[in-house]
């Protein structure tokens, strides 16, 4: 059916765009829903970085590594937090218990489409050995259970669940970049796409990642939607051999791991921690930042993750987003892309070459990155948060705070401003809703998945 008015439109086939539709399927019947996504589908979604090591970016359209089916998590690494203190703010919505039963349901779904049954983090003796470590180097340590898909099982879930959508009838339309919501008198009618396509609905569901946070930031002002600023990550992604953090990875897969440095105060934490994986670049927004994945079939000698430096901005200043920005394009000015940097270079004040990085013990697994000086592009106050962090974190990975430990730069968390919306993920514009990380709710994809689940249960309860 290729109707111009449907039900629902659900806008991105991320995971909240996703889960918002199972949902629909599993518990309604007969509802018309439309999918709209400006990247491709899974098959399509090559990155030519990817196809040939050691080229840039060469700006495509849409970028196959954060958009098409699956969004930004179908290239991630497929963590899901079975938390509910790690991934977002949820619990602030619809309250820490109904959190837990969201995610155990969510997580339920994600088996039902072929998630690997292995669990990390749970109990005993070796995590407990760790919080103490931890605390010891004044290391706030956050246990978590965490089930992990790897890049490659993460297309095969992702596949399976788009076939399943397809197969219920779910009409989605890859290629379609929604430029404009449309409203009257508060309440919603329908979209815009940036070919002049106007579609209407009854429901609209914005799951847009953070790629498209700054849209629909300007979306929600010309409604009246209120946004709250959220905190602006930056840092850098740090490569390691493996045997260095396998005590922490063995047990418990990914660290969360904070850290407020004596200097300033402020927070570091750990991120996305990738064992045997390897550091990948990512065309965001324009920009090309760093990130890291583990695969399920495909293993290096290194381990990688991310350390990242939280700050909260105050009035007047209301452009997180353009600060993260700003440092990211300083770093590809330098670096024509990624910065890469031995850690011993940076404590001597000098760059690193590439015959420095011959001599590192450590082998780059982002071959396209370029060597330079990263004091030439991070802030000095985070620059000195990470680096002791770093050697507070040498505690429990001794070797970690070596000369030839590497450090990529930089890696920004664009989290959008946070729209405001009722316990149902429901705006003030009537039938009007949004959820996952492009809306500044949720930092992960399980939490994602979950604000999909809230939203079609809303919905449904209104038809």
């Amino acid at each position: 059916m290729n109707s111009q008015k449907y039900d629902v439109i659900i806008i991105g086939a991320g995971p909240t765009g996703i889960f918002t539709a199972i949902e629909f399927v599993k518990k309604e019947k007969n509802i018309d829903i439309l999918i709209l996504e400006k990247g491709t589908d899974l098959e399509h979604r090559v990155c030519p970085m990817k196809e040939n090591p050691g080229t840039g970016c060469v700006n495509c359209p849409s970028c196959a590594v954060v958009s098409g089916w699956g969004g930004a998590g179908a290239f991630s690494d497929g963590k899901l937090s079975l938390s509910p203190r790690i991934g977002g703010n949820l619990e602030k919505y619809i309250g820490e218990k109904s959190l837990i039963e969201h995610i155990e349901y969510a997580d339920d779904i994600y088996m039902e489409f072929g998630a690997p049954e292995r669990v990390f983090g749970v109990k005993g003796d070796k995590l407990d050995e760790i919080k103490k470590k931890a605390i010891k180097s004044s290391l706030k340590f956050i246990p978590a259970k965490l089930r992990h898909l790897g890049t490659g099982y993460s297309k095969v879930v992702l596949q399976n669940m788009q076939d399943y959508l397809a197969s219920k009838g779910v009409e989605i339309r890859f290629g379609e970049n929604v430029k404009k919501i449309i409203t009257e008198k508060n309440e919603i009618k329908g979209v815009k796409t940036a070919s002049g396509k106007v579609i209407y609905a009854d429901f609209v569901v914005v799951g847009a990642g953070r790629e498209n946070a700054e849209w629909l930031s300007s979306e929600a002002k010309k409604m009246g939607i209120n946004t709250a600023i959220n905190p602006v990550d930056i840092g850098v992604r740090v490569e390691c051999p493996a045997v260095i953090t396998e005590y922490l990875t063995d047990n418990i897969y990914e660290s969360k791991l904070i850290y407020q440095t004596p200097t300033f105060d402020d927070k570091v934490r750990t991120f996305c921690m990738s064992p045997y994986g390897e550091v990948v670049s990512e065309n965001n927004q324009g920009l090309i930042t760093v990130n890291g994945h583990s695969h399920s079939d495909i293993k290096t000698e290194n381990t990688n993750f991310a350390l990242l430096v939280s700050k909260t901005f105050t009035e007047p200043f209301h452009e997180p987003i353009t600060y993260g920005k700003d440092i990211a394009k300083l770093a590809n000015l330098l670096a024509g892309g990624v910065l890469v940097q031995r850690l011993g270079d940076l404590l001597q004040g000098r760059r690193s070459t590439s015959t420095r990085l011959a001599r590192s013990i450590v082998d780059p697994t982002l071959k396209g990155a370029t060597p330079g000086d990263l004091s030439l592009v991070l802030p000095h106050r985070h620059l000195t948060g990470i680096m002791e962090m770093l050697e507070a974190l040498d505690n429990l990975a001794p070797g970690l705070y070596s000369r030839d430990t590497l450090l990529y730069g930089v890696e920004v968390k664009f989290y959008s401003s946070r729209l405001e919306v009722d316990q149902n993920l429901e705006t003030k514009i009537k039938n009007f809703y949004t959820g996952g990380d492009g809306a500044g709710i949720t930092r992960g994809l399980m939490q994602a998945s979950v604000s999909g689940i809230v939203i079609a249960d809303s919905i449904i309860k209104k038809l």
